[in-house]
């Protein structure tokens, strides 16, 4: 199939079972270009939202990147993993038969609000440049240090009691929460322990799933781009309008006049709407989009 694909974000409902990096080389030869790279990764057990920037758009990968999160997932508790998920190895079982409903939504409301986390040992955090997944599966012990996360909510939708505890919950978050240590750390306090079941990314910042292709359907589409990428700017900066001679200006990476706080970054249309570049307030170019 012949693809005259359009700069913009392509959002994949990844499957469980293969990498972020599986769906990228799958999506480069769909789609036909090497220009693609996702906006934040998932675990291979995790499916749903995987955002892809194509062609000019994966300029603005590195924003997307920071922006919250939604995810469902199904929590268990009375065993520990050593994955904390589904796919470890079991190393304690406790039992969750003496826990109450209102035992276990006290747990997880500690985990509500600015917390330091100590992500999972096999989350792709890099200990002497390596990655910690790979210390761990070589054997090696990990100790990562404690990062300042927010949780914004914990919505508990249904908990199954006995002798194994299940618990489903919706957890909106920022970026860079670790949805397998909140599992692990409301076990711990419990005192059973506790691991993943299932995770299923819904929304990344205000792309939700609804807009969310297999990688079959978008095999099938002449141009798989969800959201341009005008529109991708739009939806995720202020917007500052140019005139003809900025745009031209801006086109070649030239600073144009100020127009807010250096630190400001906004995206900067042309007179038609076209998206040009990221502009700071001192009128300097962070990224530019539109070819020299």
């Amino acid at each position: 199939m012949t693809r005259a694909v359009t700069s913009g974000l392509i959002v994949v409902d990844k499957p469980a079972g293969i990498t972020s990096h599986d769906v990228v080389a799958r999506m480069r030869k769909i789609v036909g270009t090497r220009k693609i790279g996702h906006a934040g990764t998932l675990d291979p057990m995790a499916t749903g939202i995987l955002v892809l920037g194509v062609e000019r758009a994966t300029k603005l990968l590195g924003y997307l990147m920071g922006h919250d999160k939604t995810y469902r997932a199904t929590v268990r508790l009375g065993e520990s993993t050593t994955t904390d998920d589904r796919e470890g190895e079991t190393v304690e079982r406790h039992g969750a038969a003496g826990l109450g409903e209102q035992q276990i939504r006290d747990a997880f409301a500690t985990q509500v609000g600015r917390i330091a986390q100590v992500p999972s040992a096999v989350s792709a955090i890099k200990v002497a440049g390596r990655r910690a997944y790979d210390l761990v599966r070589e054997g090696e012990e990990v100790a990562l240090a404690p990062r300042e996360v927010t949780v914004h909510s914990i919505d508990i939708d249904r908990i199954s009691l006995g002798e194994l505890a299940d618990v489903d919950v919706v957890v909106h978050c920022s970026s860079g929460t670790y949805i397998r240590a909140i599992a692990r750390d409301v076990g711990a306090l419990l005192g059973v322990g506790g691991h993943l079941t299932a995770l299923r990314r819904t929304a990344s910042g205000d792309v939700d799933e609804s807009v969310a292709l297999t990688l079959e359907q978008i095999a099938d589409l002449d141009d798989p781009v969800a959201v341009p990428l005008d529109d991708a700017v739009r939806r995720t900066f202020r917007t500052r309008a140019l005139t003809a001679d900025e745009a031209r200006e801006l086109s070649f990476g030239r600073r144009i006049s100020p127009a807010g706080a250096q630190n400001d970054v906004v995206g900067a249309l042309d007179p038609d709407g076209h998206a040009i570049a990221l502009v700071d307030g001192s009128g300097k170019p962070r990224v530019v989009f539109a070819p020299a």
